[in-house]
């Protein structure tokens, strides 16, 4: 029982939700391999850190000698017409309707078409053509996991337990990690790039993301809070897990650069030689600071640029700028900064 135990504190740590966790004690409990399964339907070929908790959770019980990566066209290719109607009929409208977008969709009057009720059902299918033991996923994607743990029942399989795992928050502590958002850690940005927005973190997101993404065991964790608590600097362990983090897409020695670039960059208040340098067409003799700043992509809109201005946080060939309705000439190449981390070396030119 202490194994299972163990077990089951590995699987549920930095998952949001288990079902059921009795069935799962059960299923520990025979001491058989587990089928575990995780869908995933890329849609670019660039990661950031969010996309790495599910694989996160999935290295830390799968077998990599007995890990299988598989298309469901497999399967899929195999359904025939007929097949797929039988597949339609072990699911009700009704049932689809419990679907939080579905359902507000459809008091709202809004289109729901008929093949957004089938990627459920594939979806499903996959864990009973599979014959998942335990299926990982987003919060988002729990009423398709419940989806697949109806369809094995209907089909006489044991019904899947569900584990989902949190959607990691971006750097502005609100929204999930987007590159739509641009609040996003790419896993192949530079390590210099990866260090300094995991040190831009807030102190308290630091402990979501360090939960969530790092491999460091519970225990050391728990003690890193205890020394935190007892006064220690959040950013020594933060220097810690930015490491860890460049470590893993990159090397102990990437890393390690890193950490002196920052130091250097940050802490004595140097500009990097490494900056993007860029130029752009401007119509007319001038440019507002914030259109800009905007232009550049230093800052997503015109009201971020304000909002960074109000707050000291532009500065222009070293000088902090205040006047949010600055024009600059064209002709001129200046260095810009926003924040700590952002910098580019601009060529103003009239279009």
């Amino acid at each position: 029982m202490n194994q299972t135990n163990e077990q089951l504190k590995i699987i549920k740590r930095g998952c949001q939700e288990l079902l059921v966790e009795e069935e799962v004690i059960q299923k520990l409990a025979r001491n058989h391999p587990l089928r575990i399964k995780a869908g995933f339907d890329p849609t670019a070929p660039d990661l950031h850190l969010g996309h790495t908790v599910l694989l996160n959770k999935l290295r830390q019980y799968l077998n990599p000698e007995k890990t299988e990566i598989v298309f469901n066209s497999t399967w899929m290719d195999k359904l025939t017409a007929a097949d797929l109607i039988r597949l339609s009929a072990a699911y009700t409208v009704a049932r689809m309707l419990e679907r939080d977008d579905f359902s507000k969709r459809y008091r709202e009057n809004q289109a729901i078409a008929l093949h957004e009720f089938l990627y459920p059902l594939i979806q499903g299918y996959d864990s009973v053509a599979l014959k998942a033991d335990i299926e990982l996923g987003g919060t988002d994607q729990k009423f398709n996991l419940l989806v697949g743990r109806e369809l094995q029942k209907h089909f006489g399989l044991a019904p899947q337990c569900i584990l989902t795992m949190p959607l990691l928050e971006g750097l502005d502590g609100v929204n999930k990690m987007s590159k739509s958002l641009k609040n996003y850690i790419g896993i192949t940005e530079s390590p210099t790039e990866i260090f300094g927005k995991i040190m831009s973190v807030s102190d308290n997101l630091m402990w979501r993301y360090i939960e969530l993404l790092s491999f460091e065991s519970l225990d050391t964790i728990d003690n890193w809070k205890r020394t935190v608590d007892a006064g220690q600097n959040p950013r020594d362990i933060k220097v810690i897990f930015a490491q860890e983090i460049v470590t893993r897409f990159h090397s102990k020695a990437a890393a390690e650069n890193a950490l002196i670039d920052f130091e250097a960059r940050f802490k004595n208040g140097l500009i990097p030689d490494d900056i993007p340098q860029k130029a752009i067409q401007i119509n007319g003799n001038e440019v507002t600071i914030s259109q800009l700043l905007k232009q550049v992509d230093l800052t997503s809109s015109t009201s971020e640029a304000f909002r960074m201005i109000e707050q000291g946080g532009v500065k222009i060939d070293g000088d902090k700028i205040s006047d949010k309705t600055l024009k600059i000439a064209s002709g001129k190449t200046i260095t810009i900064q926003v924040g700590k981390r952002k910098f580019a070396r601009v060529t103003i030119n009239s279009a």
